[in-house]
């Protein structure tokens, strides 16, 4: 039977990002995904110009048309809210769909370059840490890791040594462990390794493993690379895969979306060429 993940996100109509980026994601990947939009945007924040509308008041009324089917998810798998009262919106959830079998992704969207993203209040992410606590694994970028645990992005950012950078981003990871979460995968760690070769990595974390995974940095930074990520993680823990596997295939596979990009000139806020890679996502 395939399974299901429901995904609790926003719906941009451009920047190839949120759920566009994690329905055609999940999909390839063989793994049904369930929609739960928590806002409308005509595009994603990082334009200069977007309308928003929220659909905090819209979410419990799709929850509980999902109850009267009498529905289970596999796994339920959250990301950008549009207020921090959509927090609560996804603790009812929970109370309604998360069973024992099924796990919880938090990606904690709040920023990213060292910058919270336009929506972002000091009550959201305090909502957003007590959320984290919740799930079975979170997918912070360095910018959320610095936001939840209160580190100064620009002082992590200045640390010259590979080795004592991953060092000090575990042990922030680490320091969020309690309740459920027991997993992090630092997404996004810029970094130049020994011999003088620009690294993009992407750091593992539970209580007993530590696992870099690291790519060579190509250049650029785009709308929606965070949204791929997360979405081949979930999709790959719904289908049997680690989460060590699953993120070196969202690595291979956002590189070469990313390097189509830098090649096309595409704009930043537009997003990656990912349409094309999509198939490589394929279970075997």
């Amino acid at each position: 039977m395939t399974k299901k993940i429901a995904v609790i996100n926003d719906l941009s109509g451009f920047g190839r990002c949120s759920l566009t980026a994690a329905i055609s994601v999940i999909s390839a990947m063989g793994v049904q995904p369930c929609p739960l939009p928590t806002a409308i945007l005509s595009a994603q924040t990082g334009y200069d110009n977007y309308y928003c509308d929220s659909y905090t008041d819209k979410m419990p009324l799709i929850r509980a048309e999902w109850e009267k089917m009498g529905v289970a998810f596999d796994g339920i798998y959250t990301g950008f809210l549009a207020d921090e009262r959509q927090v609560n919106q996804i603790y009812m959830f929970l109370e309604s769909f998360l069973k024992e079998h099924t796990f919880l992704l938090v990606d904690p969207v709040l920023g990213d370059d060292g910058k919270p993203h336009s929506l972002f209040t000091p009550r959201l992410l305090e909502k957003m840490k007590e959320l984290c606590f919740r799930a079975d694994i979170i997918t912070p970028n360095l910018t959320e890791l610095c936001l939840l645990t209160g580190a100064d992005y620009e002082e992590l950012s200045q640390i010259g040594t590979p080795f004592l950078l991953m060092e000090v981003v575990a042990e922030l990871g680490r320091s969020l462990f309690q309740e459920r979460l027991h997993q992090v995968l630092v997404t996004g760690i810029r970094y130049t390794d020994e011999d003088g070769v620009d690294q993009m990595g992407n750091l593992f974390l539970s209580e007993k493993d530590q696992k870099l995974i690291p790519f060579p940095y190509i250049g650029g930074s785009y709308s929606g690379t965070g949204d791929l990520f997360a979405s081949c993680i979930a999709a790959g823990i719904a289908r049997g895969d680690t989460p060590e596997t699953a993120a070196e295939l969202a690595g291979e596979f956002i590189s070469l979306a990313i390097a189509d990009s830098i090649k096309e000139q595409v704009p930043r806020n537009d997003g990656v060429n990912y349409e094309k890679y999509l198939s490589m996502l394929a279970p075997s």
